[in-house]
């Protein structure tokens, strides 16, 4: 079994800022794109931030310049660096693994369905 457990979340001051981190588990081999999504109350799940096996990134519009996403390969981590906060950008952080190749015994194997998800860690910005 895969598992994505995120960390760094947290109450932060207006213009503040924050570093969330992934880290993915059990016997991968390989993991093609990571990334970050959310979702504030109300409102449905948005793509913040993903970033390839090979270090190509895309944004969404709202926090382009702002966030940087980036990766350790090595470690199976993700990070999303969130500066200038906004009350806006309030919401439960996704972390998302698409297509993780796991060792199962002798053999390489790929999850299914292919994406993964962590369970979420809430981001508050607020004075």
């Amino acid at each position: 079994q895969v598992q994505l457990v995120e960390s760094g979340g947290g109450l932060v001051q207006p213009g503040g800022s924050l570093r969330l981190s992934c880290a993915a588990s059990g016997n991968i081999f390989s993991i093609n794109a990571m990334g970050w999504y959310r979702q504030a109350p109300g409102k449905q799940r948005e793509l913040v931030a993903v970033i390839s096996s090979g270090g190509s990134t895309d944004y969404g519009d709202s926090v382009k310049g702002r966030f940087t996403i980036s990766r350790d390969n090595a470690k199976n981590t993700v990070y999303l660096q969130m500066n200038d906060l906004r009350p806006e950008d309030t919401a439960i952080y996704y972390c998302n693994a698409n297509k993780v190749s796991y060792w199962s015994g002798p053999l390489v194997r790929q999850t299914y369905p292919s994406d993964a998800w962590g369970q979420g860690t809430l981001v508050t910005v607020s004075s």
